[in-house]
This record gives C-alpha cells, sequence and structure tokens, in this order.
C-alpha cells in the first residue's frame, strides 16, 4: 500500500478528500481515461470537488495534478538485466544520470577541502543511519566533522554556526521541516550546503547549493517498508565522490613528484 502522507501532509484535506487521493493514486494507471466525472461518481461525489481537490493540493487542475503524481507513484522503469526488482546493481552511469563530475569537484573544494572549518552532517530517521557512515568516513580521510540527527538538541548546530563551513543535508524525500529550517539558517550565515535526495524535485534540493539526486523507485514510501535502491545508491554515491577525491590527490601528487 503506498503512503499518501506527504501528498496530503499540512492541506487540511477533509475524508472525502483523502479517500479522492487514495483512488486516484492506486488507480494511476486509468484515471486519466475515467476522467473527473467517472472518478466522482465512484467516490459518490461531484466533478467539482475533484477539481477543488486539485488546486487545494496546489495544481492548476486535475490534469496537472495527474501528471505531477505519476512519477511519485510509477517505478522508474528498470532495465531488463535479471536482477531482483528494486535491489539493482548500480553503476557509476547510473549515479552520473541525474549529477554530474562537476558537481562532485564543487562537493570536493567546497566540503572535503576545508581544513579550518567543520563539515557539519545532518539527517533524521533511516537517513541518519547513512549519515553517520559519511560522517566517520570524512573522520578517516581527516576531516573535522560534526553529525547530528533528529535525537539531537538544536544547540548542536546553531552554537556552532560560526564555526562551520558546510552544512551537509540527507533526506530521501526531500521534504524534511527540521532540514528545512538548517538550510535556512545556513543560508543567513553563508554556510555552503549540500543535500542528497530522491530525484524528483523537492524543497531541500531546491535550498541547496549542491544536490545530489539519488534514484528513489519507491518515491511515496517515506516510511521505507518496502525494498527500495535509495540507501544502496546513497552510500555507492559517498563512495564515489571518496574515490573521486583520492584520485584526485594521487594526480596531484604524481604532478608534484
Amino acid at each position: 500500500m503506498i503512503d499518501i502522507s506527504k501528498i496530503i501532509q499540512g492541506k487540511n484535506l477533509t475524508e472525502l478528500e483523502v479517500r479522492i487521493v487514495q483512488y486516484i493514486i492506486t488507480n494511476i494507471d486509468t484515471v486519466l481515461q475515467e476522467g473527473v466525472r467517472k472518478i466522482a461518481k465512484e467516490n459518490f461525489t461531484s466533478p467539482a470537488t475533484v477539481i477543488r481537490l486539485s488546486k487545494k493540493l496546489g495544481y492548476a487542475g486535475f490534469v496537472d495534478m495527474y501528471y505531477q503524481l505519476l512519477p511519485l507513484v510509477k517505478k522508474a522503469d528498470l532495465p531488463q538485466s535479471g536482477v531482483i526488482e528494486d535491489l539493482l546493481e548500480i553503476s557509476e552511469k547510473d549515479l552520473l544520470n541525474h549529477n554530474s563530475v562537476k558537481d562532485v569537484q564543487t562537493f570536493i573544494h567546497n566540503v572535503l577541502n576545508l581544513r579550518q572549518s567543520y563539515i557539519f552532517i545532518y539527517a533524521t530517521g533511516f537517513s541518519a543511519i547513512a549519515a553517520e557512515y559519511l560522517y566517520k568516513k570524512l573522520l578517516v580521510l581527516g576531516r573535522k566533522t560534526i553529525f547530528a540527527s533528529g535525537t539531537d538538541s538544536i544547540g548542536v548546530f546553531e552554537n556552532n554556526l560560526e564555526d562551520i563551513g558546510a552544512l551537509v543535508v540527507i533526506s530521501k524525500s526531500g521534504e524534511t521541516q527540521l532540514i528545512i529550517d538548517k538550510l535556512h539558517a545556513a543560508k543567513e550565515h553563508h554556510i555552503f550546503t549540500v543535500s542528497f535526495t530522491k530525484e524528483t524535485e523537492n524543497r531541500i534540493a531546491g535550498l541547496s547549493d549542491i544536490n545530489f539526486k539519488i534514484i528513489d523507485h519507491n518515491k511515496l514510501d517515506d516510511r521505507n517498508m518496502l525494498s527500495n535502491s535509495f540507501f544502496p545508491g546513497l552510500m555507492l554515491m559517498f563512495e564515489f565522490i571518496v574515490k573521486y577525491y583520492v584520485e584526485t590527490l594521487i594526480t596531484k601528487n604524481n604532478r608534484n613528484e
């Protein structure tokens, strides 16, 4: 069952409107052909209610709502490689499908090359597990790093603002409010910001100086109940960046010899 909580969050929908959203999500393959009248009939309401719902959710109309919801509901087309569905082999090409080498280079320049300032890493929920891995990876590389999650006091971040050179955040949904608040604070203090989110448009990506997009084949599964390739892809993106960084250092040292 698809979790629609992120779609309806903060929209103050009625029970009927929530039921209509669930109906549209469940029947995403046929609702465009059904049209507003059929959807209304199946939910014992009027076509005007469906139209008002689409605008209440922030869309221009029903058709706009459909095409905005479609990529969230439909899983990305998968290559016929014989691997288990949603547990994909992830190649360098996959990692760079929505990202660029230039972004990796900018991350290295503005984050990994920091010497005196701290790198502050923040995430909540399952993302905090991956964030802690990145934190330890950066410590091994000799970087001054602070890691905090949703269970830590907000003071951990606010009390160190003057010493932070870069803020790195992770959010599968890209809509975590605690992270959005920290990004706003970082902007006010001119701190370089980096985010790792799913590949579709989201607020956290828009607020970040750099956004690394990780393919998420279950975009509405914010509770992480289903198997997915987001977190494996996230970890491999970390390793890809570190690999590029180390190879850059080796090349630089060889030139200086």
